[in-house]
């Protein structure tokens, strides 16, 4: 008779081989038929690790030695790696980050969506550092600025982040500066007093920058300061906002928007168009990485010119209106305000006639465009990390479209989502994963749905 395995036991040590990465980029380890999670663990490493939590179905683990490191081990260059919850990849080499990353997808498509279909390749970023041109950084209750710990709301203080813009640091730094100078307060969440909540910074393409403050309350004390110490450190900039956020909660932005000095707005180009952006107007924050998931998007939808085309979750029209360059009609939807009214400055600023962008919730927009009998021959999606709702899903199946082109920014909800359109006629025909967040466990997604009787 087979002897019973014995459970794990919390501080022990033992020695087995990483085998591969979890979502969120740990090493998996298999030790008697349980699954270990070992954080900063390579594949094809043996270690020995000790077990730091035992769990209903899994456990934690740390390594205590690493017998031979795998060659596609990396020394971290930031030295808040560890601390810092922003990444999750910087001990791996970038080749071996891009095949986690597509075997994290592979995975998804085929364990929870049921697709039987290969991802077809994972397109890397040429600059996998100091890409991501919008950044918001947390402010901690002492006025620490930097990045929440992992699984925390506790702030790690950085003086620079390697994967956000230096303009963005240089200017995170002033408001701090700022902050010290004049004894403005920081937000503490448990107590609900403070004044800063969070600095959010995005960066154009030519360096200009827009600096928004968030802040528990409607006015902010020596206003013509701040902004003078904010041009200083980033002589590009083109204004400064307030936003006032007085709720309780992780929500980072509030409603109500306040010019201290400049403008409101940045203009990018993308794609060969330009884009007028907002504060809380959505915009991929990988420029570079952007054009290449939307051009592979543009191919996946296989537009001749003539089709009409209905894009949900549109935000400032980006894609929108690359795809109404190539399609005949273009439909856009998306529940940010700003957003809808900067896409349709865009469209024009663009010369772009064919497109018009309703305001309003994806499943709303999505119901009553269907009621009205609209018959789309493309339907592209880019939601949120929490997907499609069911209602939406049902909506795009209703209007029966040849082909659905979902983006995805969460592989577990993109399989999710796959398997539903399954049940309404639709097969995953097509994938490709595309790195627009070197450095961290996120990965984008491009699906092409094909209706079966097409």
């Amino acid at each position: 008779m087979e002897k019973p395995r014995q459970p794990l036991q919390q501080g022990t040590v033992y020695t087995g081989t990483v085998e591969g990465y979890s979502s969120d980029g740990c090493g998996i380890v298999r030790l008697d038929g349980a699954v270990v999670f070992v954080p900063r663990a390579v594949r094809g490493e043996t270690v020995d690790l000790r077990i730091t939590k035992v769990m209903k179905s899994s456990c934690a683990g740390e390594i205590v030695k690493i017998h031979t490191p795998s060659p596609e081990r990396a020394t971290p260059e930031c030295p808040y790696f560890g601390r810092c919850g922003g990444c999750d990849f910087q001990h791996l080499s970038y080749p071996e980050e891009l095949r986690a990353k597509r075997q994290r997808v592979q995975d998804a498509l085929t364990r929870l969506g049921g697709a039987d279909i290969q991802v077809e390749e994972i397109l890397g970023a040429r600059e996998p550092t100091r890409y991501r041109n919008k950044s918001q950084y947390p402010v901690g209750p002492g006025g620490s600025i930097g990045f929440y710990r992992s699984r925390s709301h506790q702030v790690v203080p950085i003086d620079r982040c390697l994967i956000q813009s230096e303009i963005s640091d240089r200017t995170a730094k002033a408001v701090g500066d700022w902050m010290r100078r004049y004894k403005v307060s920081a937000y503490d969440e448990s107590t609900g007093k403070g004044l800063i909540r969070h600095i959010y910074v995005r960066v154009s393409a030519a360096g200009e920058s827009l600096c928004c403050v968030i802040a528990n309350g409607k006015q902010l004390p020596r206003e013509p300061e701040l902004a003078a110490l904010i041009q200083a450190a980033a002589p590009k900039t083109a204004g400064v906002v307030l936003n006032t956020n007085t709720r309780p909660g992780n929500v980072i932005l509030g409603d109500k928007y306040r010019t201290i000095w400049g403008r409101d707005f940045l203009m990018d180009t993308l794609c060969g168009l330009e884009f007028k952006l907002s504060v809380p107007s959505f915009y991929q924050v990988n420029r570079a990485q952007a054009e290449v998931l939307y051009n592979k998007a543009l191919e996946f939808a296989g537009l001749t010119g003539r089709e009409t085309v209905l894009d949900l979750y549109c935000g400032t029209g980006t894609i929108t209106l690359c795809l109404a360059r190539r399609a005949g009609r273009v439909i856009g939807a998306e529940i940010v305000p700003p957003a809808v009214a900067d896409a349709r400055e865009n469209a024009a600023r663009n010369g772009i006639e064919n497109v018009e962008f309703f305001c309003g919730d994806a499943a709303a927009v999505a119901l009553r465009l269907e009621a009205q009998g609209l018959k789309p021959d493309v339907v592209t999606v880019d939601p949120p990390r929490k997907g499609l709702a069911a209602e939406v899903i049902a909506s795009i199946a209703g209007m029966g479209p040849e082909r659905v082109v979902y983006v995805s920014c969460d592989p577990a909800t993109l399989g999710r989502d796959v398997k539903i359109f399954t049940g309404f006629g639709y097969r995953a025909d097509r994938a490709c994963a595309v790195d627009l967040f070197p450095g961290t466990r996120h990965v984008e997604t491009i699906v092409l749905l094909q209706r079966e009787n097409s």
